[in-house]
């Protein structure tokens, strides 16, 4: 058991009271959530709900403004009375690189071949030596069947085979959590499939997960948990047969019924 592994019965993500605006304009209001061990949760609900802030803030991307947000135990951010604090960059950075983000477009490194963008959060973050770096990316790679491409460059891949290897880059990291933000919204219908079923072998072997995602056949397909965010709140949280059923009444309802069309 690594130092990252917790019971089930323990989140491995607690988010409560999180809160976060730009200019002015609070984009999230108050959000509460858990994420446990093994679990695919998935965020859902409107454009404009704050759903890629939640993860954004998670990862410390964007900096929270209040709340308190613990990861395996440990305090990334919390308030005191009225003062807000934050974790040391120090432990930011390693919490970070163990749930690293699944990017919607990508952001490999337009410079560098397929293998070199698995390295090099390694190398870098993760301070592994070259040749262990190079050998963990090649499993990684072949985990999402993209060793053949290694030694392509981004510009000569599918959407769907860029978004593969910026998975084998997230994984390559050893991760205890992988958040994902929109992995099949910038690709082609025919490509999302590819991308769908890397996860599913991802969900099979008990990777933890949390998906902000538009795409409803990948929630039904995967989800072990859906958050229904909207206004800056998760204002429902279930199982996807609870959640998803089309007698849920109210806002759910009608963004599924969007949703479906």
């Amino acid at each position: 058991m690594n130092a990252f592994s917790a019971p089930s019965s323990t989140p491995v993500l607690s988010v409560r009271q999180l809160r976060k605006s730009y200019a002015g304009n609070p984009v999230l209001k108050s959000v509460d959530l858990s994420v446990h061990q093994g679990e695919i949760a998935c965020l859902i609900g409107p454009s404009g709900a704050g759903k890629s802030t939640i993860l954004r803030c998670i990862n410390f991307l964007e900096k929270p403004e209040a709340g308190e947000i613990t990861f395996f135990g440990e305090r990334l951010c919390s308030e005191d009375g009225n003062v807000f604090h934050t974790a040391p960059e120090r432990a930011l950075q390693a919490a970070r690189a163990r749930m690293p983000m699944v990017f919607q477009h990508f952001n490999l490194f337009s410079h560098r071949t397929v293998i070199e963008n698995v390295m090099e959060g390694q190398i870098v973050v993760l301070r592994r030596h070259k040749d262990e770096a190079r050998e963990r990316a090649r499993t990684c790679l072949a985990r999402v069947g993209m060793l053949d491409r290694a030694e392509f460059y981004p510009d000569q891949l599918s959407g769907g085979q860029k978004q593969r290897v910026a998975i084998a880059r997230a994984l390559a990291m050893s991760p205890a959590l992988i958040l994902f933000d929109e992995p099949t919204s910038a690709l082609d219908p025919g490509l999302v499939q590819e991308v769908q079923s890397v996860m599913r072998d991802l969900s099979a072997e008990g990777m933890t997960m949390l998906i902000v995602t538009h795409d409803m056949r990948l929630v039904k397909s995967i989800a072990t948990t859906v958050h229904f965010c909207a206004d800056g709140h998760i204002l429902e949280s279930g199982s996807p047969a609870l959640l998803l059923h089309k007698t849920n009444p109210g806002r759910i309802r009608t963004f599924m019924a969007a949703a479906a069309h």
